[in-house]
This record gives C-alpha cells, sequence and structure tokens, in this order.
C-alpha cells in the first residue's frame, strides 16, 4: 500500500489539525468518526469533539479534530495532550459543508495563506436572513470564494452535494473523497475505502460518493473559478402539447423582441401553473399592450427594458400569493417528495409535516365571493369569532388524512378565484399600477416608469407580510409622481425601494420620504441624492 503525497508539512511534536464545519444532517460527525478511525488504524494517536451552534439554519457544528503519529507520542515518553477546540491560525485542514460554512470558517480567522487547506462544497443551503429579506437577500458566493484565494494556503471548492446525490448517497461521503484526493492526510486511498466498508451502511453508494469526489479533489485547479449566478432564460419551445399553450407561444415570437422571449415564456408558465391558460392569455394580452407602449416610447434603444420589466414583475403580481395559492403547494406531491428526500427518509418510513397555519380575517375573507367578503370584514362579530377561533394560530399536520383532504378543498376553489374578494383587490391594484406605468412613459419619464415596475416587487408573501409591501408599495408609488418630470427621478425611485427593503419596520424608508415630502419643488431629488450620499459616507 503506498501512502499518498501531503500537502500537510509534519512538525515534530506538533499534531494535524483539522475543522469540520456542517450542517444538522450532513454527516459531519460521521465524517469526523471515519477520519479518527482512519487514523488510528494507521497507528496514529486521534481525537474528536464538536461545538454545535445553532446561529443560522438548523444549526451549525464545528468537529476538530487532531491528529499525531504514535511514534512521535512515544518518543516524548507521555500520551499526548489534544485541544478540545480550534485556534484561529492553528490550522492544518478546514473542511466546510457548504460554501457559507466556509465564509464563517474564515471570518472565525480558521483559516490562514500560510498553513490552511480549505475543501469547501460550492452548494448554497441560504440562511434565515437570506430568506426572510424582503427584496433579494441571496449572499454573493463569489465573494466567498473571492476571500477563500487571499485567506487560504490551497482553495478546492466544487459541488460535492451534486456528486453525493449523483452517486445515491450523502455530502460526508463526497467530502471524504475530496479530503482523500486533495493529499491534505497522509494516509493512501484505500485506507479511506476501507475506512468507508467498515462503516457497513449504504457502503456502495458512498464508495461511488467518495470516488466522484476524489477525481474532483485530484483535477481541481489551483484556483477555483467564479460560480456563474446567472438563470438562462427559458428558451421558446418549437412545439407545445397544449394547442392552446402553443397558440400562447406562438403569439409571444410573433410579437415580441427575442430579448424578452425568455421573461415572457417563465411569466406564462407561472401563471397557467397558478390559474389557467385563459389567465395566462390575460397576463399576454397586458404585456402586447405595454409592449406597444415600449416600441412608442424609444423601447428599442433601451433594450426593451420596460417590456421586460413588465414580462417579469406582472406575472408575479398575478400570481398573488392567497390562501388558495398556500393550499394548493402544501398539497402537491412533489412538495412531500422535495420533504421526504430533505430529511433522507427510506421508502417505508411515514414523514409527516407540521404547518404553522395563522389566516387573519382579511384571508379568509378575501376566500369569500365579493359581496359577502365585503359584508363580513366589515361585521363585528364575525372579526370578533375569527380572532378568538385564529389569534393565536394553530398547528397542522397535512400529511394526515384530514388536513390533507381540507386543504385540498380549499385548493381547488381556484377555478373560483377571479369572483373572489382578494382577485377584485389585485386587480384594482395592478390596474392602478399599470395605468401610472402607461402615464409616466408618456410623459417622457420613460426610465422612471421602468422602475415604477420595478418596485412591485416590495409586494409579497401573504398575510403579514402582503399588508406591509402593499403599504410600502402605496408610498413608493407616491414618491413616483412626486419624482416625476425631476432629474434622476428613475435612480431616486430606485434607492428609495431599496430602503424600503432595508428594514422590516420601514424606519429608513420613512425617513427618506419625509425628505422628499420636505423638500418639495425642483428641489427634491437633488435633496434625496444629497441624503443618500451623507447615509453612504
Amino acid at each position: 500500500m503506498t501512502v499518498a503525497k501531503t500537502n500537510i508539512v509534519l512538525h515534530p511534536g506538533t499534531p494535524i489539525k483539522i475543522a469540520i464545519l456542517a450542517m444538522g444532517g450532513q454527516g459531519g460527525g460521521v465524517l469526523a468518526d471515519w477520519i479518527v478511525e482512519m487514523a488510528e488504524n494507521a497507528g496514529w494517536w486521534a481525537q474528536t469533539t464538536s461545538v454545535p451552534g445553532v446561529a443560522q439554519r438548523t444549526g451549525a457544528t464545528i468537529y476538530y479534530l487532531e491528529l499525531i503519529p504514535e511514534s512521535t507520542a512515544h518518543s516524548a515518553g507521555t500520551p499526548p495532550t489534544l485541544a478540545m477546540m480550534p485556534t484561529p491560525g492553528d490550522l492544518d485542514l478546514v473542511v466546510a459543508a457548504e460554501l457559507m460554512e466556509a465564509g464563517r470558517a474564515m471570518q472565525r480567522g480558521l483559516v490562514t495563506p500560510d498553513r490552511t487547506t480549505l475543501i469547501t462544497s460550492s452548494h448554497r443551503s441560504y440562511a434565515v436572513g437570506e430568506k426572510a429579506a424582503l427584496g433579494n437577500g441571496i449572499a454573493d458566493p463569489n465573494k466567498v470564494i473571492d476571500a477563500g484565494r487571499e485567506s487560504a494556503k490551497r482553495l478546492m471548492c466544487f459541488d460535492l452535494q451534486e456528486m453525493a446525490e449523483k452517486a445515491g448517497s450523502v455530502i460526508s461521503a463526497s467530502l471524504f473523497g475530496a479530503i482523500a484526493g486533495s493529499g491534505a492526510l497522509p494516509f493512501a486511498r484505500e485506507a479511506f475505502e476501507e475506512t468507508v466498508r467498515h462503516g457497513g451502511k449504504g457502503v456502495e453508494a458512498s464508495l461511488r460518493a467518495f470516488a466522484l469526489g476524489f477525481d474532483a479533489a485530484q483535477k481541481a485547479p489551483s484556483t477555483p473559478a467564479a460560480i456563474d449566478t446567472s438563470r438562462p432564460a427559458p428558451d421558446v419551445p418549437d412545439r407545445a402539447a397544449n394547442p392552446e399553450v402553443q397558440a400562447l407561444l406562438s403569439k409571444v415570437k410573433a410579437g415580441f423582441p427575442a430579448e424578452t422571449h425568455g421573461m415572457l415564456v417563465a411569466g406564462l408558465r407561472r401563471l397557467i401553473d397558478y390559474q389557467d391558460i385563459a389567465y395566462a392569455t390575460e397576463y399576454l394580452q397586458k404585456c402586447t399592450e405595454l409592449h406597444a407602449l415600449d416600441a412608442r416610447h424609444g423601447g428599442e434603444a433601451q433594450d426593451w427594458a420596460l417590456t421586460n420589466a413588465a414580462a417579469h414583475r406582472l406575472a408575479v403580481a398575478m400570481s398573488y400569493d392567497d390562501v388558495i395559492r398556500v393550499a394548493d403547494l402544501k398539497t402537491r406531491g412533489s412538495r412531500f417528495e422535495r420533504v421526504r428526500q430533505e430529511v433522507g427518509a427510506k421508502s417505508d418510513q411515514l414523514v409527516y409535516t407540521t404547518e404553522y397555519m395563522h389566516p387573519r380575517l382579511e384571508e379568509i375573507c378575501g376566500t369569500l365571493p365579493t359581496g359577502l367578503g365585503r359584508w363580513l370584514e366589515q361585521s363585528r362579530g364575525f372579526g370578533g369569532f375569527v380572532k378568538r377561533r385564529m389569534e393565536k394560530g394553530r398547528r397542522v399536520k397535512t400529511g394526515t388524512l384530514t388536513w390533507f383532504l381540507a386543504l385540498y378543498a380549499v385548493s381547488g376553489m381556484r377555478r373560483f378565484r377571479r369572483s373572489l374578494l382578494r382577485h377584485q383587490i389585485e386587480t384594482t391594484q395592478i390596474k392602478e399600477w399599470l395605468d401610472r406605468v402607461v402615464r409616466l412613459a408618456g410623459n417622457g419619464n420613460y426610465a422612471l416608469a421602468v422602475e415604477v415596475l420595478h418596485c412591485r416587487r416590495i409586494v409579497k408573501g401573504y398575510s403579514g407580510t402582503h399588508d406591509r409591501g402593499d403599504k410600502r408599495f402605496a408610498s413608493l408609488m407616491k414618491a413616483a409622481d412626486q419624482l416625476a418630470g425631476s432629474t434622476d427621478a428613475a435612480a431616486t425611485l430606485q434607492k428609495l425601494l431599496k430602503a424600503a427593503m432595508a428594514d422590516e419596520e420601514g424606519r429608513q424608508l420613512d425617513t427618506q420620504l419625509g425628505l422628499l415630502i420636505g423638500a418639495g419643488g425642483s428641489t427634491t431629488t437633488q435633496a434625496a441624492n444629497a441624503m443618500f450620499s451623507r447615509q453612504a459616507a
């Protein structure tokens, strides 16, 4: 058996120091145990400890290992004293089961350019802060890679989660393979594989994942490439099984410039899934009218910015989240299957998902016919009943027959959606929004009209989240009317939108809108820009 070439420089009396950062369910403990078992079988002293954390997602844990040759311990004449926790600047190998965990390791000072090999998976598990952001809160993964290039002696980054899934295993196996392939530890590949076999569970799948990770590490470039975060727009299919869908796609091809096809196709798919083909047809008709407006006011020279913005934002606005939509998503077979895959359930295991539901009076009345919904919304007796029954919310298991049938029945109400109160409210708001876009573009405020379309991104979710977004959107629309005709009006509205998404309470938006109201007249934009400049400084 040959010993793999190692990148670790062994110093007399100094153990190899390893940190593994993983979240719950990623097998970080299994990976640590594998390394300890392999080292002990090779005649090394080995120790592992773990420091759990609950800072994000399901809680990230740091597993810390120290390995030292038994011959070194014997030469010292006394058993080694190994540390219980990692020390910043004193690690040879850091392994991260997710990209932002690698970033967290660098923040803690665990990665150093003169010593540390950093192995990380490039895939992402989004943090709560990223998911809860009012706008696009997803962090840029390439900032972590850039930091890794500077902070680590050697950085290895590839999608180890994808490799594990391809092999039918978990990421701990592909991480183990990447460690072996990197040469970061002085053990032969056979020793790694024998350790996996000794585990006795899912051996074949684990070895397949191990091999993929090993090969990826062996072929890894000295400097990992940047991650492509762009989302390719869908092409317009040449054919569609449904003749009505094919007719819509033909209209997209014939009536819109190629630069807008991807967004329009995505919008059509979303609305057919949300409601039906007739609803998607309404969407395409609105987009056709806005594209004609775009063409009249120089859209071709602007890369059809208004048409693309309308195709994107209108599709999202028309597929608003109501009780019917929520019930539909929670009872889909694909969702149950996804949950089973995420928790790693076996075919003979039952998985129940517990949902927390807290419908407000507005959501309940919104699912009723317009007249009845309005009447009950104003009824003190009905409002008091809903408050008593629903104020504290309730937890339900959608996998049980009773609750599944109840939610499935609610999801079936989408055939009546156009006659319900919530749809009337949303349709009225969308009409006012688009009328403002038409008015602004017609008065020579093309860029401002585009930003008004993008302002709709602040409205999302349902219940209290949707209500807060609605109020901020209304404030932004008033600001847009005030800014019309001003210099840099579009840029100012864009900054106001960013302020609206900056905090849950809306304090930044209120402050900046107050300045706009106070400035008034032709100095509105200049005053706002001055304020933004001061805040940036």
